[in-house]
C-alpha cells in the first residue's frame, strides 16, 4: 500500500507526523515526484511503477474529483469517500461511492 498524494512534502508530514499510520505504508509519492499533478495520472503512474503492478492489480482511494480523474487516468479502479465537505461534487467514473470508513472496508472487499 502507498499514499499518493499532490500535498507538498512539508504540508504532508506536519499533518501526519502525529499518526502513527505512516508505517502501515510502503511508501508516499508526493509533489516533487512526479512531472505533473493530480488530475493528470503522473502521481499514480509513480505509484505503480514503485509498487511493480500493473494499474489492474490495484485500487485507489479518493476524496476529490481531481484525484478520481488522476486514478482513472492511469487506469486505476477507484472508491470514493464523501466528506461534507464533497458531498455535491461529481464523482461519475468511481467504482465505488462510500460514506464511511465502514463501507469503504466493504468496498474493498469486492476488489480483493
Amino acid at each position: 500500500m502507498g499514499i499518493v498524494t499532490s500535498a507538498r512534502r512539508d504540508d504532508f508530514y506536519a499533518i501526519h507526523r502525529k499518526l502513527a499510520l505512516l508505517p502501515y505504508f510502503e511508501f508516499v509519492v508526493m509533489e516533487g515526484d512526479y512531472a505533473k499533478s493530480k488530475p493528470y495520472p503522473d502521481p499514480y503512474l509513480v505509484g505503480l511503477d514503485r509498487l511493480g503492478l500493473d494499474a489492474n492489480q490495484c485500487l485507489a482511494v479518493e476524496d476529490s474529483p481531481r484525484g478520481l480523474q488522476s486514478a482513472i487516468a492511469a487506469g486505476i479502479d477507484c472508491v470514493i469517500i464523501k466528506s461534507e465537505l464533497t458531498a455535491g461534487y461529481d464523482f461519475s467514473g468511481a467504482s465505488h461511492i462510500v460514506e464511511s470508513h465502514e463501507q469503504l472496508l466493504e468496498a474493498i472487499m469486492l476488489f480483493s
